[in-house]
């Protein structure tokens, strides 16, 4: 019996030549794909430019005033009178306190009486020594009594100045029981009630202090001498704001300040050296002892190099940026310095001229293919507050 070999149809061979080349295009197009590589990153740059800056630096500073001192008795006694209301402001020679004067009055009055009886005896024998001495002339006493008299007229004459300086003691002590305002200044709360007992020179009743203006003490490091120096030397005009600090609050103090002195020595333990400055305190803002910020206004030069701070990449300790080359992005250490609001001072790293990724860095590495997009618009949440170390 005679076998048929079946022989392929045309469309049998018409559609493997279709799959056939189906399967062709598909590993071209794959391997296209694998050779073109992932799309370049999308970034935002900013072309870097040099100016000039103007920021603050600020030190920690203490709220001190001109004049301060501690009431002090200088007699003992019972205090029987106060005469100003705790934390007001009082006037130079105003009276304060008053302690017992009853004792200091008797012991005045007794000094004046003795000093009565002194001048008393002094007289009388002043009267002697001047009749011995005619009858010393007819020689009708004897020189001894003379002599005798003589020298008692001294001793009194010592009494009475004895008796001269006892009464000014006890002047002295009757006026210091009342205690009187030593200038014009705020007086703080009363340490002593009326009825206390108290010691000379022990007791501490109150402090006083000048409160308008005030002196603001700063710390600063030796190296900064000579630039207080200068400062201190130039002679600022009335408006000027070289000088403001801050409060505990945050806010900027309304007035600002003039640098008055600084002091003789660097102190050795810590390098630092302490400067003083004034400021108005027209409403009484500024309190002894409160804590502040003092800034120090500073323009740097024209060739400065500052860039938004939101390009600066931190690393273990280290500052980077993201320096535009071509298509791609390079890693570069940066050197920073201080901020000022959104941007912040580049001491070394980057040139004026080079552009640095703002937007996207968190996607970047070094080498990273890029594409410049424009930056988004920079909203007021977005803005830091600069102008500190």
């Amino acid at each position: 019996m005679r076998q048929v070999r079946h022989r392929p149809t045309i469309a049998r061979l018409c559609g493997f030549t279709l799959l056939l080349s189906l399967s062709l295009t598909a590993c071209k197009n794959q391997n296209a794909s694998q050779q073109k590589g992932p799309p370049p990153t999308q970034v935002a740059t900013y072309h870097v430019k040099a100016g000039e800056a103007s920021y603050f630096d600020q030190y920690p500073a203490t709220v001190v005033a001109l004049n301060q001192v501690d009431i002090r008795p200088e007699v003992s006694g019972y205090l029987t009178n106060i005469y100003f209301k705790d934390g007001s402001h009082v006037k130079k020679g105003a009276r304060l306190y008053e302690i017992d004067q009853q004792q200091y009055r008797a012991s005045y009055d007794q000094a004046v009486a003795n000093l009565n009886v002194a001048r008393a005896n002094y007289a009388k024998l002043q009267q002697d020594v001047a009749r011995y001495e005619d009858l010393a002339k007819q020689d009708a006493i004897a020189r001894q009594t003379l002599d005798h008299a003589k020298a008692d007229m001294e001793a009194a004459k010592m009494q009475v100045a004895a008796v001269e300086a006892s009464i000014k003691n006890a002047e002295t002590n009757f006026r210091n029981s009342v205690i009187y305002a030593p200038f014009d200044c705020t007086i703080g709360i009363t340490q002593v009630q009326v009825g206390s007992a108290v010691n000379a020179g022990q007791t501490l009743l109150n402090t006083v202090s000048s409160d308008d203006p005030m002196a603001v003490d700063c710390d600063v490091d030796q190296k900064q001498i000579n630039r207080f120096t200068t400062l201190l030397q130039n002679d600022p005009p009335e408006s000027d704001s070289t000088f403001t600090i801050t409060l505990p609050d945050q806010s900027v103090y309304a007035f600002p300040g003039n640098l008055i002195l600084m002091d003789r020595s660097v102190n050795p333990q810590t390098g630092t050296i302490r400067i003083r400055l004034t400021f108005p305190n027209p409403h009484g803002a500024l309190k002894p002892g409160l804590t502040c910020n003092l800034r120090v206004r500073t323009t740097s030069s024209p060739n400065t190099v500052l860039i938004p701070y939101r390009a600066v990449v931190e690393q273990m300790g280290e500052y980077f940026v993201f320096v535009v080359n071509g298509d791609r992005v390079s890693e570069r250490r940066i050197g920073l310095g201080m901020r000022v609001r959104d941007q912040v001072i580049v001491r070394d790293g980057v040139n004026p001229g080079e552009q640095v990724v703002v937007e996207g860095t968190q996607r970047l590495k070094d080498s990273t293919l890029v594409a410049v997009i424009p930056p988004k618009e920079q909203g007021p949440s977005d803005r830091m507050q600069g102008g500190t170390k």
